[in-house]
């Protein structure tokens, strides 16, 4: 993992790099573009590589797909702008925009330029903000995901449990339903782990805990306390061992936990349609939808019931990196968001809901073609979330799409927010937490960390 010093050091190589070359017209497009995509799985492949024929088929531009991890993208592309031969579109988290951004990695004036001609206002308001930095939109946001917590419908009802709206309620529920081989909460309890990094975040902010404001780091704050307190008794259910994303899925998969914090890439799961994570419960040998048919989802939460509710979630945009062929970049970024939209959503419908809801302002073509997808990876099965869990849970998944919140993101604090993520500083400083540690204590140790990632920043 890369040091901030080390990406100070080659933001002022490129900088420096940047100097010394003259300012580039836009390209007129010379008919081929490189495109990166994060979707990097065999099935999802397969399922990208139709609409990019469909596109240089409507426009006779050709598209070199190249799937690469996130972690991959950022060091390749620092690599090939000193080499000057950059990809022409990359889909990417608001993370990376903040840290390409802070490098003049990225065009700026292209994403506006695209959703100029989309029409701003078909887009999700939250979303743009994510990507704007400086005032300046930095990419073009197409989908995203929440985090939702999953909880057991039937064991509620049992112990006489309301459906939690808060994470007051949330730490309630998983205290009184613990024990006899359940655990309360499965959330991210292993320290230095970003599903744990995700978990803290997705927590603190329903108490209006923020990690700074106008680069003044606030987490000691008494809401940042009140939100580790809350934390803490979660973790102190999730039951023994440390539980990174793929041992807390395996728990609520096999009926070993009443509640799981996940993002929305976990209703396939839970309904039996992940062939790579079956569902594994004793009932489910006999019924294999027991647990979509005993789960509910909350998708937004307060901290105590006297908040706003906020939603935590990522988005994913379409960045065009400085010198490369913005012409044709710009029109593929407009087809994979209009003609090409909702099929490009199918390649994840789970994990990728559209943050433009339709081609005009008051259309919802997108947002109802998204609803009708199949989920899932079970090729046996031609089902929509609509079909297994109804119509409710559809609208508010997409609604909390388009209300997504996050730390620092579209602020002057997006790169320290970047990273903090990335570098899972505050998932670092977790463990006395979990150990019992006074969480005011915790907190001020986070806020130490943060100030010295912000420090090595030049803040």
């Amino acid at each position: 993992m890369r040091t901030t010093a080390t990406l100070a050091a080659t933001s002022a190589l490129l900088l420096s790099l940047a100097a010394c070359s003259p300012d580039e017209p836009e390209s007129s497009g010379d008919g081929s573009i490189v495109f990166w995509t994060p979707y990097t799985t065999p099935e999802r492949i397969a399922l990208q590589q139709p609409v990019i024929d469909a596109f240089t088929e409507s426009t006779g531009i050709e598209v070199e797909m190249v799937p690469l991890e996130p972690d991959q993208m950022s060091q390749l592309l620092v690599t090939n702008a000193a080499s000057g031969d950059v990809p022409d579109v990359i889909a990417h988290n608001p993370s990376s925009t903040a840290a390409w951004a802070s490098q003049g990695l990225l065009d700026t004036e292209a994403p506006g330029e695209v959703v100029d001609a989309l029409g701003e206002g078909t887009f999700s308001a939250s979303a743009l903000q994510m990507v704007t930095i400086d005032d300046a939109l930095n990419a073009v946001p197409s989908d995203g995901w929440g985090h939702m917590i999953a909880y057991r419908t039937d064991l509620f009802e049992d112990a006489g449990l309301g459906p939690p709206e808060s994470v007051a309620d949330v730490a309630d529920a998983a205290e009184a339903l613990q024990g006899d081989g359940i655990a309360g909460m499965a959330i991210g309890t292993m320290p230095g782990d970003l599903y744990t990094t995700e978990g803290i975040e997705s927590m603190l902010l329903p108490f209006g805990c923020h990690l700074a404001s106008g680069g003044e780091v606030t987490l000691g704050a008494d809401e940042c306390v009140t939100g580790l307190e809350q934390y803490q008794r979660l973790a102190a259910t999730a039951g023994s061992g440390q539980l990174d994303v793929d041992a807390a899925r395996a728990a609520y998969l096999a009926g070993d936990a009443a509640m799981v914090l996940f993002s929305s890439h976990f209703v396939d799961e839970a309904a039996g349609l992940d062939v790579d994570n079956p569902v594994t419960c004793d009932e489910c040998a006999d019924n294999p939808r027991f647990l979509a048919e005993n789960t509910g989802f909350v998708t937004g939460l307060t901290g105590t019931g006297k908040e706003p509710a906020v939603a935590y979630g990522q988005t994913t945009n379409y960045g065009i990196p400085s010198g490369a062929n913005t012409a044709d970049a710009k029109t593929f970024i407009e087809y994979m968001m209009s003609d090409g939209y909702v099929e490009t959503l199918g390649s994840a419908t789970e994990g990728r809901i559209p943050v433009r809801q339709g081609p005009s302002g008051t259309s919802t073509e997108y947002v109802d073609g998204w609803a009708e997808l199949r989920f899932g990876n079970d090729s046996t099965q031609d089902e929509s979330i609509a079909d297994v869990y109804g119509p409710e849970l559809v609208d508010r998944m997409a609604f909390g799409a388009d209300h997504l919140t996050r730390w620092g993101w579209g602020t002057s604090d997006a790169e320290l927010a970047g990273v903090v993520f990335t570098q899972t500083i505050l998932a670092n400083e977790a463990e006395p937490l979990f150990d019992g540690a006074d969480p005011a204590e915790v907190a001020a140790s986070m806020a130490e960390a943060v100030t010295a990632a912000q420090q090595d920043l030049g803040g």
